[in-house]
């Protein structure tokens, strides 16, 4: 049997850590032969809702599930950890301006950075989700100074499987039909959605697709897609958002398909004109628990107005919580 990998899902008692806790036992992130130690961290208010959390995934007798830790303490929470998925943070309250969201989110996600720079293994890979999840990956990622920025993701692979979807509907083709989907900057409203190098079948979308579709109807779609779900169900993304994120990690650390991309949140390198540092969408291929940003895509002037528009947003962001950030 191959060693247990250890995972930290922060939040766990919350909709999307509940969905998630499963998944993870199960195998579907890290193949049908490889154990799991999941390690569910939750703010002490809520640790009865994780304890019963426990109780049903020993229920549920998963094969792969080797143990599980429930804790408040981020010691216990992030110690050795190899994977670790932060999913609780603050939600925006009625009247809170983003400024203030972020704000607030920097603290949580500030210690959270020093716990796993302190506590994981030191090959440790995060995934953020908890939003604003591209500058609190950036704000996890400068208060762990002994770990690479490399080591530090957000996710956008909840709006690259949405858009997958939307393109599959509208060509009545299956999502596996389509390759080359791209997600663009922050998640956000200023992401960007981009069909300009998919294949459906092989095929550019944009000889099966109009670019007035792609603009006036995909695009805002996308962007409007949480908030949809928001006013059908009543309650955010919760089993999308935990399918996002094994798909994200399980391509992390499996790779990913021979001729396609995935979209990821992660440290620009100056790559297509983005600001160094940001936690930016690009497209990635992933081999050995390493990623790489595609390189050498043409973006029309369209295209690349949408880019700076979410550099833009990214680099205020960041401003906003600049006195927080460690200095290096």
């Amino acid at each position: 049997m191959k060693t247990p990998v250890k995972v930290t899902i922060t939040g766990a008692a919350g909709h999307i850590g509940y969905a998630l806790a499963f998944r993870v036992a199960s195998g579907a992130m890290f193949g049908p032969d490889q154990p799991v130690i999941l390690r569910l961290l939750e703010i002490p208010q809520a640790m009865s809702s994780v304890h019963g959390v426990g109780m049903e995934l020993e229920d549920c007798a998963f094969p792969l599930l080797y143990d599980v830790v429930l804790t408040d303490d981020s010691a216990i929470g992030f110690r050795e950890t190899d994977y670790a998925i932060l999913i609780g943070a603050k939600p925006r309250s009625k009247g809170m301006e983003r400024k203030d969201l972020i704000e607030e989110n920097a603290k949580i996600f500030s210690a959270q950075g020093r716990a796993i720079n302190n506590y994981a293994s030191d090959q440790v890979r995060v995934l953020v989700v908890g939003n604003p999840a591209n500058t609190n990956a950036l704000i996890a990622a400068s208060n762990a100074p002994d770990l690479d920025r490399k080591q530090f993701t957000a996710m956008t692979r909840l709006d690259h499987n949405r858009s997958l979807g939307r393109l599959a509907n509208k060509t009545n083709t299956l999502v596996a039909d389509i390759t080359r989907m791209t997600i663009w900057g922050n998640h956000s409203m200023t992401q960007y959605p981009d069909i300009g190098n998919c294949l459906v079948k092989g095929t550019p979308a944009f000889e099966l697709v109009s670019r007035d579709w792609a603009i006036d109807h995909f695009i805002p779609r996308i962007q409007r897609r949480g908030a949809e779900i928001i006013e059908a169900r009543g309650l955010s993304s919760a089993a999308s958002a935990a399918d996002a994120v094994v798909d994200h990690v399980r391509d992390w650390v499996l790779g990913t398909p021979s001729g396609d991309w995935v979209s990821m949140a992660v440290a620009s390198d100056g790559s297509y004109g983005i600001e160094e540092g940001v936690m930016f969408s690009f497209p990635v291929t992933c081999e050995n628990r390493d990623y790489e940003i595609v390189q050498g895509l043409e973006l029309d002037e369209f295209s690349q107005s949408r880019l700076m528009a979410s550099d833009r947003e990214l680099r205020k962001e960041r401003s906003v919580i600049e006195e927080l950030l460690p200095k290096t």
